[in-house]
């Protein structure tokens, strides 16, 4: 299988401390890669490493092709991010949100029209594309960013927490549209405080006080660590962490 990222010895370090230390893995072409880690763990910083947003103190890391170091802005323009917080314009309309975020994608101008009106019309949102954003729920906004996030069919998409805050059903189906997006090509890198996501992702990271305590598919983690889900793996690694803050 193809690599579409490759982390070798990464390290993001603030002085003496070391936010991200000296971890390594690679993610295959159409994976689902779960990035997770207790609150302090690192993860947060070395997601931003990856997005070209924050440059390592050492060690490399090639994201779709390009050096996270060496060639950023490459990176960004072949991926996609969908933030922690809500990341689009509550004061623009669904419509003027998606030709926003196009422009900036740098789709072709003939193609963003009629991508619109497919996205609309598989989200449900025909009837309220003039609609400003914030008036919608959060759980259409969720998956209105993500498919946003995804309009210029980049290789990868990072997500970061991306459920927060919504309702079992609307997670349910914002996994579906991951599995969507994954049957069409893309990479999946994502975070998320809920274990029982971590058991819909192909493989699974733990990070811990700055480095990968466990990198394994959620089966192999819970035989393992002989526990009944990943909420008892990640509670076993976890437990022992001595930083309490991101």
């Amino acid at each position: 299988m193809k690599k579409v990222i490759e982390v070798e010895n990464l390290t993001k370090a603030f002085g003496r401390f070391k936010a991200v230390d000296q971890i390594s893995f690679e993610v295959e072409k159409g994976e689902i890669f779960g990035f997770l880690g207790a609150n302090g763990a690192g993860k947060t910083t070395a997601m931003r490493m990856l997005c070209g947003l924050s440059i390592p103190t050492s060690g490399k890391a090639i994201v779709a092709g390009y050096d996270i170091r060496t060639q950023p802005e490459m990176i960004k323009k072949n991926i996609g991010y969908m933030s922690q917080k809500f990341a689009l314009y509550e004061d623009l309309s669904v419509a003027e949100n998606i030709r926003f975020y196009a422009g900036i994608y740098q789709v072709p101008e003939i193609e963003i029209a009629p991508r619109t009106l497919e996205l609309l019309n598989r989200l449900g949102l025909e009837n309220e594309k003039d609609s400003l954003v914030k008036a919608l729920p959060l759980g259409w906004k969720q998956k209105l960013a993500f498919s946003v996030a995804i309009f210029h069919h980049p290789g990868i998409v990072f997500l970061d927490e991306p459920t927060g805050g919504v309702d079992p059903v609307t997670r349910r189906q914002f996994w579906e549209m991951i599995y969507e997006a994954t049957d069409s090509g893309i990479t999946v890198f994502v975070t998320t405080h809920y274990m029982d996501e971590a058991e819909y992702c192909d493989r699974v990271s733990i990070m811990v006080d700055g480095k990968i305590a466990a990198l394994d598919t959620p089966a192999n983690l819970k035989k393992k660590f002989e526990a009944n889900n990943m909420d008892e793996v990640f509670y076993r690694l976890a437990r022992n962490a001595s930083r309490k803050a991101d």
